[in-house]
């Protein structure tokens, strides 16, 4: 495969891009940062992190702050509960459960593989989310997910033969999930936890934290905003939508949140250039490559981080129309979608819940 200079350049803007989108949410999450264009003096009591830490676990950067402690122990005990998860979660990881899983070596009874409460709740959320989507989202992906590459230089196109002979595989529906037991009905099935293992495992994160008495805090894994309750002084956190391409100042929007999580999914967060067109990381689970529609990003505004996840992908792949329908018929759910002309597309009374402030573009 020839690799031209624009691919070359996209490839090594991955992380560059990854880690300037993380930047960019952390300045607008902590209102005093200079790059978020808020102003500290327009917020009332305290607004000082007490204490933070930072880590590169789940292939990503990961940030905890915490105002309303600054007890050491508690915040290392918080990086202590993601290492536990991503041990069990990681589809790459020889040493995993899931790794396990999908090479069937756990032990098993007739075909029953028996796995974790841990594994299996997170199989739970994520059928759900295969079936709400019809397949849209479908978390036994994996083997379509595996012939693609966006951190090789040069990338790794897979050719339409062997995506075609991977589709057959894919299909929540050949999965048995019973209390800790799950079966499958074809051989080949592989499952991929990439597109709501960080939701879930920031929901524990908060749980842990609550458990320790904290309740101002902001749990960032990797792009996955969840704030727990509101700065201590009662003042919403303030959390931006990235303009899809833009550069590391540029938002869309910034809304108030206070106990919720935002998480997005956009084309713009992992991706190549081959012959002008963009291959990204959200994958068509019909066709095996990119999905190819006029949408941007998509960002979900909900109470727990692994809905978030579980949804951001649902209406990425439902479509602008489809999605908001789904997103208007939840309870404290709201979304926003960017489409490729840069327009705006809110959930009703998103606007006004969340007092989202629209940016000059």
């Amino acid at each position: 495969m020839k690799t031209s200079a624009n691919t070359r350049l996209s490839i090594k803007n991955i992380y560059k891009n990854i880690i300037l989108r993380i930047l960019l949410i952390l300045a607008i999450v902590i209102s005093f940062c200079s790059l978020s264009g808020c102003q500290a003096s327009n917020v009332k009591g305290s607004t000082a992190v007490k204490i933070s830490g930072t880590d590169f676990l789940l292939n990503t950067v990961i940030t905890i702050y915490l105002y309303d402690s600054d007890d050491e122990d508690i915040l290392n005990g918080c990086f202590q509960v993601i290492k536990k998860y991503e041990e069990i979660y990681s589809r790459t990881s020889s040493t995993s459960e899931l790794y396990a899983l999908n090479h069937r070596t756990l032990p098993n009874n007739n075909g029953k593989y028996q796995i974790s409460k841990e594994l299996s709740d997170i199989l739970s959320d994520g059928l759900y989310y295969s079936k709400l989507s019809k397949g849209g989202f479908d978390i036994t992906i994996e083997p379509i997910v595996s012939l693609w590459d966006f951190t090789s230089d040069p990338p790794v196109l897979p050719s339409k033969e062997s995506i075609e002979e991977q589709l057959p595989k894919v299909g929540y529906e050949y999965i048995t999930l019973e209390g800790n037991e799950i079966t499958f009905a074809k051989e080949g099935i592989g499952i991929d936890l990439g597109a709501i293992a960080k939701g879930y495992i920031a929901d524990r994160v908060k749980d842990y934290l609550i458990q320790q008495g904290v309740h101002s805090a902001i749990i960032n894994l990797g792009g996955n905003i969840l704030c727990v309750g509101s700065k201590p002084d009662g003042v919403p956190f303030q959390v931006g939508i990235q303009k899809p391409f833009g550069t590391q100042s540029e938002t869309m929007a910034t809304m108030d949140i206070t106990d919720y999580t935002v998480v997005s999914s956009g084309i713009y967060e992992k991706y190549f250039k081959e012959d002008g067109i963009i291959y990204h990381h959200l994958l068509d689970t019909k066709t095996g490559f990119p999905y190819d529609n006029n949408i941007l990003s998509v960002t979900i505004i909900t109470p727990r981080s692994v809905d978030g996840d579980g949804l951001s992908t649902t209406c990425f792949a439902l479509g602008v129309e489809k999605g908001l329908e789904l997103i208007n018929s939840l309870p404290d759910t709201y979304a926003v979608y960017v489409t490729k002309d840069y327009q705006l597309h809110y959930s009703s009374g998103m606007k006004e819940a969340l007092k989202v402030k629209e940016q000059p573009q």
